[in-house]
């Protein structure tokens, strides 16, 4: 069986555009996450809070973040996309959390393969309103278990497609010396 984080490609034009793993489609209030050790979706929780996400949400494989997570990715699309489908994606902007004192990096991104979203090259060229909707839900969906994140204003492309280059280059690395 494959596993989705390891053998799974992360794409062939990186760092711009990559494969994305989606493991939360858009709409929903269930938190489901990657169990590294088998590659199957676990459900971590049901939100507490009464908000969904925002757009879909997954990994891109083969990375390794600073949070020892994949590289999150919130990956725009005007439907929501099954959980363990792959979207080719385009990086157009970069939104990082401050949680539980680690950096948790969100590379914001379209899907390549929807018109409406595939002509966004940069975050700054989506409604406002968009950006605001995408910080807020980061910022209150923890509220109700008592937590609190911080999230920085949205980045452009350009502070992305670094952060996607280190966590490729950390995945290499902890390959070959094993994920502890």
């Amino acid at each position: 069986m494959l596993h989705p984080w390891h053998d799974v490609t992360p794409g062939e034009n990186l760092p711009r555009e990559f494969n994305a793993l989606v493991e939360i489609p858009m709409g929903s209030s269930v938190k489901y996450e990657l169990d590294k050790k088998t590659g199957l979706l676990r459900l971590d929780r049901v939100l507490y809070s009464a908000v969904y996400y925002p757009a879909n949400y997954g990994f891109i494989p083969q990375t390794y973040a600073e949070d020892d997570d994949p590289l999150d990715v919130l990956v725009l699309c005007q439907e929501a996309v099954a959980p363990m489908t792959l979207v080719t994606a385009r990086a157009i902007g970069l939104m990082t959390m401050l949680d539980t004192g680690k950096p948790d990096h969100k590379i914001l991104a379209v899907a390549v393969g929807d018109p409406e979203f595939n002509s966004f090259r940069e975050a700054h060229e989506l409604p406002p309103h968009r950006l605001m909707m995408l910080r807020r839900f980061f910022q209150d969906y923890k509220l109700l278990e008592g937590k609190s994140v911080e999230v920085d204003e949205i980045q452009s492309s350009d502070v992305a497609l670094p952060i996607i280059e280190d966590s490729l280059q950390r995945y290499s690395k902890h390959r070959r010396k094993g994920f502890h």
